[in-house]
């Protein structure tokens, strides 16, 4: 077990706690939706997709996003998840990314969705 994001408390008073394959969904979200240079002990700690959000479309722009996703999951969760797909799309300022993965230890693929509204 490990601490839920975002953090809150039960009714008891006790932090609340998220089963590990729960966990490992809050860790893929966090570091797809941080900004590098959000966060202050880690500065390099994110996916920069928001920088992107705005750019001109085009398949080599969906393709250098796709890379930039995988680098950052790879990079920082390497080691408790298998990426195996990634779609990245942005609408009316709204980013939606889809992954495809295997977490560590695990026989079957999952598949979580994310969408966010562009920040201005």
């Amino acid at each position: 077990m490990a601490i839920n994001q975002p953090f809150g408390f039960d009714a008891t008073g006790r932090t609340i706690q998220a089963a590990d394959a729960d966990h490992l969904l809050q860790d893929i979200e966090t570091l797809m939706f941080t900004r590098p240079g959000e966060r202050v002990n880690r500065p390099d700690l994110g996916s920069g997709l928001f920088q992107l959000v705005f750019a001109a479309g085009g398949s080599e722009l969906a393709t250098a996003t796709q890379y930039l996703v995988q680098a950052a999951l790879q990079r920082w969760l390497g080691s408790m998840v298998q990426v195996l797909a990634i779609e990245v799309s942005a609408e009316e300022a709204t980013l939606t990314v889809q992954i495809r993965y295997l977490p560590a230890g695990a026989q079957q693929p999952l598949v979580a969705a994310f969408s966010r509204p562009a920040p201005l």
